[in-house]
């Protein structure tokens, strides 16, 4: 009798438990996508909801990629241009000019020095600099050999044997600025026409190994370009020649997509690459838990700008777009990994029905055996 009145209290107490609403770490998908969430419809009309819901599969991808990006700010890039490995000359660059006289009575050393060092010159504001026996002579806009060659040629008409070597200095106008994001920052000179930014990024060290998916921003004037680290290693046609003036900053990816409910971890989650599909996302966030998801109820919450709105399909219905995937099928593994997660997304993973069930079940065993 007392064996039966136990088994009677451990159902009564699992009945009481299960018409109980069990915490829990995320909604049922049926929960989410509730009726509830519908506008009020008129009688006889189906619920309007304020958000649109599509399957991802093969079939519907095509009509689902081509969609508008979401809130992502773009930048243009400037694909590289192959220029002259020598240097131009601009104001503020410093001049050192030797004269080699090979006369006996030179003006400029003794029969036993040849070779005269004349005083370090800047090129001022107009383009010009100051040679002795010459004057002012315009030298801004030339590469080093053709001032050197026109030097020479005044020179000569003082001094026949006269023969200059010369050696420029760049000032701001020829350098870069590599700003931050990487080991050695700092204002860094152009040796010529021809040198890159890989060639910049290397000489201050490279990017830091802490930014994720860094990010190269190049700012040249007014105007803003971007592209990632990652593409200008794996596309040589992207490492552009620099110019003088140009800054540099190396950043970590600004974007990023959330994940919640029943998901490994419930975080925000920095974009590791350019593009995230589905899959990756799913590996980042590591997975889902075993015990509590309904891996055929992965959800992607996305919320567009009302100017991406459509109503001819090429674009979403609702600014609201809920987004299902079920990791259950082939078709929906592959769907999953080519479906692209945009910036600001939220992953969330629903909650299985079982996991309330176990929960019952756990329970009654623990008071099962505990009266045992």
């Amino acid at each position: 009798m007392r064996h039966f009145l136990h088994r009677f209290m451990v159902i009564v107490f699992c009945i009481t438990l299960a018409g109980c609403s069990l915490p829990r770490g995320a909604g049922f998908q049926s929960e989410v996508l509730a009726a509830s969430n519908a506008k009020t419809a008129k009688d006889g009309e189906a619920p309007v909801y304020d958000f649109a819901v599509f399957e991802v599969t093969r079939d519907a991808l095509p009509a689902l990629q081509s969609w508008p990006a979401n809130r992502t700010q773009s930048f243009p890039w400037i694909s590289r241009k192959q220029q002259p490995a020598s240097l131009i000359i601009a104001p503020g660059d410093r001049i050192q000019m030797t004269v080699w006289d090979a006369e006996e009575n030179s003006v400029f050393a003794s029969t036993a020095q040849r070779a005269t060092p004349l005083q370090e010159v800047q090129v001022g504001a107009d383009g010009r600099i100051f040679v002795p026996y010459i004057g002012e002579l315009q030298v801004a806009g030339m590469a080093p050999a053709t001032a050197r060659a026109r030097i020479e040629e005044e020179m000569t008409r003082t001094i026949p044997s006269a023969q200059i070597q010369l050696v420029v200095t760049p000032g701001r106008a020829n350098t870069a600025n590599l700003v931050s994001g990487v080991s050695v920052p700092g204002v860094y000179p152009l040796p010529d026409r021809n040198y890159k930014l890989l060639d910049l990024l290397s000489q201050g060290g490279g990017a830091s190994p802490a930014l994720i998916n860094p990010q190269v921003r190049l700012i040249r004037g007014d105007d803003i370009y971007g592209v990632s680290l990652r593409r200008l290693l794996s596309e040589p046609r992207l490492d552009t020649t620099l110019r003088g003036g140009d800054r540099v900053i190396v950043q970590q990816d600004e974007r990023y997509f959330l994940s919640l409910g029943a998901t490994g971890t419930e975080s925000l989650h920095v974009f590791q690459k350019d593009e995230i599909s589905a899959l990756d996302a799913m590996s980042i966030i590591g997975g889902v838990s075993d015990a509590r998801a309904n891996p055929q109820g992965i959800l992607i919450l996305r919320e567009y700008a009302a100017r991406q709105v459509r109503a001819d399909g090429s674009g979403p219905p609702q600014q609201r777009v809920v987004f299902t995937l079920d990791l259950t099928t082939a078709d929906g593994l592959f769907s999953a990994g080519a479906f692209s997660v945009q910036p600001n997304d939220l992953v969330y993973a629903t909650e299985s029905a079982l996991g309330p069930a176990l929960t019952v079940l756990n329970v009654a065993a623990a008071v099962s055996s505990f009266g045992n």
